[in-house]
């Protein structure tokens, strides 16, 4: 069976090209630079490297980039400190303000929402966006996405109108992999490139928890269906089928039942997702920019 390919990068060509196309984007905006919000993990710490990098080049006295931690009670105090020693290694303007009050706020209309671990962890999502959407506008600047290629574009992973609701998105054709590399080539240190994938939103949360797998198989099979790979050959392909089986013992050992029970139902379930993914990208498709990778 073929091998699927995967995707490698210059990472001082990459990043100047996700660089050039975040000057882009805010000079066609007509604003003064970019707000992200920062939660200590790889995804954000890396956009925002890559866009002050960018700015530091460009007009570091014309454009700005403002960190935002928005913690709820669900949030780590390690995630923060992170998240704000991150701001200062970079040198940029960073504020923390807890979200926590505000999405208490919302018991008044939308008291179901409280009933549900899902529902609420979305609803944290979409407040964390009107926050960092508001501080924006208010400051004339735009909201960059941290989202990766595996995530936004891949399965999925992301709230409407919450994490997906950005105006751009610098690494969305990165996949995890080469997220974690760019991250080191930025040196952001190995707590920071290989911190556990979290969204935050749920207690105990992890995207490995929720998922069943992690990203390492998202982009396997992601790759593999765009080469052209059907499900039943994706199921049984060398590449795929030993990693996953791998996970899946792991999984049922750490969690102490599995989410899965067969390489099959994780590669259905990848493809699935992927259908949700793109009815997502429907509703809302920030632009993201065109970054040279090869394929082998």
């Amino acid at each position: 069976m073929k091998r699927i390919k995967l995707a490698r990068m210059d990472c001082e060509r990459v990043s100047r090209e996700i660089g050039n196309f975040v000057i882009a984007q805010v000079q066609l905006t007509r604003t003064t630079g970019c707000v992200v919000g920062l939660s200590g993990g790889v995804d954000s710490s890396t956009t925002a490297a890559l866009i002050q990098r960018a700015f530091d080049r460009h007009s570091p006295e014309k454009f700005e980039l403002v960190g935002y931690v928005l913690p709820s009670s669900l949030n780590k105090q390690d995630d923060i400190r992170d998240a704000e020693g991150l701001a200062r290694q970079l040198g940029i303007r960073c504020e923390t303000h807890s979200i926590e009050r505000p999405v208490e706020a919302f018991r008044a209309t939308n008291p179901e929402a409280f009933e549900s671990i899902f529902h609420r962890g979305n609803m944290i999502s979409r407040v964390r966006a009107n926050v960092l959407s508001t501080k924006a506008a208010t400051e004339n600047k735009i909201v960059a996405g941290t989202g990766n290629k595996d995530e936004d574009f891949g399965i999925g992973y992301y709230t409407l109108f919450g994490d997906g609701a950005v105006h751009l998105s610098p690494i969305g054709g990165l996949p995890k992999r080469l997220v974690r590399e760019m991250a080191g080539f930025l040196a952001l240190g190995g707590h920071i490139v290989n911190r556990i994938p979290t969204a935050g939103l749920e207690p105990g949360q992890s995207d490995y928890k929720d998922l069943g797998y992690d990203y390492d198989v998202v982009e396997l099979i992601s790759e593999g269906y765009v080469q052209g790979f059907t499900s039943a050959e994706l199921s049984r392909h060398e590449q795929i089928a030993p990693v996953v089986e791998t996970q899946l013992a792991h999984y049922k050992k750490v969690f102490g039942a599995p989410k899965f029970t067969s390489v099959q139902q994780v590669v259905e379930d990848v493809l699935r997702r992927h259908e949700i993914a793109k009815g997502k990208m429907k509703i809302i498709h920030p632009p993201s920019p065109r970054i040279s990778l090869t394929y082998e």
